[in-house]
């Protein structure tokens, strides 16, 4: 019996889940990794915590649940080093930097990465990812890059038909020394209330409402000190609509849901606050704007060359009935509360079985993508 069950824990995938970072959202991609590896069917999974701290440093089997308890500080499990990071660089492949499981003789089989925003969801880890030739969930290089950059994503999207809020962009070195000239164009193509945003950023981390002209200028400061790129959009009273998309090269889209914020708009409180949204799913939408949702949303995750998840929001314009996308998360939060998930149990697919297909549609997107010379040599066919 003994035999047998050592035998099925090491036929387990060992996955490796990324979290914390260099990013805005550091706490929330805690929060979202504790719940994944709680989650996760040991009968099936073998979880490998993969910690990176605010320094960057990297922290291999740190313990989400404490790093929640100390503010966001890495802790490693007991017994461990606090900080046991990946080797220093030498003549190995990129790939053996992650041969770490808890012995640190077996390579992980895929990747699960659970950084929000900036140097997680931006690309920037997936291209290492790509390059250590590992299997990892979610949207690749360019998907993650245009999903991080709403300047970026919303010239994607208008070049594809696809409806966006107004807006108008600019970059750090327009504005120095020329803030009266940016600002009378804003108001000359946007009118009040107005949102100022970072291109890149996420959770709402360094976005502002603005009423007035000296609230935009303190708008434009704040979210300068989060990006070089910002985007001032057009404010709507607009009813927030999201969908999730899961698949690879035939994606599917969940039932609609309607976030129901409880503050004047969805921020960071309103998000990550105990009590600071309600997500009504099904939506209270005809069955017609529901397709047309979903329609859309498909078209952007194809044409942005999404893979894997990426949850979607609207606005539908309360005055207009006008819809338009507002952005794409390629790595949404992830907890069994989240509205990703929320919205696919509201579709016939709970956390469980979410995380399972997740990782499924990992192993086979790398299975199908390797290059045919690499294929060969890989094979010993030089």
């Amino acid at each position: 019996m003994e035999q047998m069950e050592e035998a099925l824990f090491m036929e387990r995938i060992k996955v490796g889940v990324i979290f914390g970072g260099r990013s805005a959202e550091h706490e929330v991609s805690i929060a979202s990794a504790k719940a994944l590896i709680d989650s996760l069917d040991r009968r099936k999974y073998e979880p490998v915590p993969m910690g990176i701290d605010l320094n960057g440093w990297w922290h291999i089997d740190a313990d989400p649940a404490r790093m929640i308890e100390s503010g966001g500080k890495v802790k490693a499990l007991p017994g461990r080093p606090l900080k046991e990071t990946l080797p220093t660089p030498s003549g190995r492949s990129l790939a053996d930097r992650f041969a770490c499981t808890g012995n640190g003789h077996s390579r992980v089989d895929v990747i699960f990465p659970l950084i929000h925003g900036t140097y997680g969801e931006d690309g920037t880890l997936q291209g290492l990812l790509e390059m250590a030739g590992l299997p990892y969930v979610g949207a690749g290089v360019l998907g993650s890059a245009v999903g991080m950059d709403k300047w970026c994503q919303k010239l994607v999207l208008s070049a594809a038909d696809i409806p966006v809020v107004d807006f108008v962009a600019f970059r750090h070195a327009d504005y120095v020394g020329h803030e009266e000239e940016i600002e009378k164009r804003i108001l000359e193509k946007l009118h009040f209330p107005l949102f100022v945003k970072p291109s890149n950023s996420g959770s709402s981390k360094g976005i502002s409402k603005v009423k007035t002209a000296e609230e935009l200028r303190l708008a434009i400061v704040d979210a300068l000190s989060y990006d070089r790129r910002i985007v001032v959009e057009q404010g709507l009273s607009a009813r927030e609509l999201e969908t999730a998309v899961l698949g690879n090269d035939t994606p599917k889209a969940s039932r609609v849901g309607e976030v129901l914020p409880l503050r004047e708009w969805y921020d960071f409180e309103a998000k990550y606050s105990e009590g600071g949204m309600r997500l009504a799913v099904p939506a209270d939408i005809d069955s017609s704007l529901e397709a047309r949702i979903q329609e859309l949303a498909i078209r952007a995750f194809t044409v942005t060359d999404t893979f894997g998840m990426a949850r979607i929001d609207f606005f539908l314009d309360r005055e207009t009935g006008r819809l338009c996308l507002n952005e794409i998360n390629t790595i949404p939060g992830f907890t069994a509360m989240s509205v990703y998930s929320k919205l696919w149990a509201a579709s016939g697919i709970p956390y469980g079985k979410l995380v399972d297909r997740l990782i499924e549609l990992a192993l086979e997107r790398h299975q199908t993508k390797e290059p045919v010379f690499l294929r060969e040599i890989s094979h010993g066919n030089h």
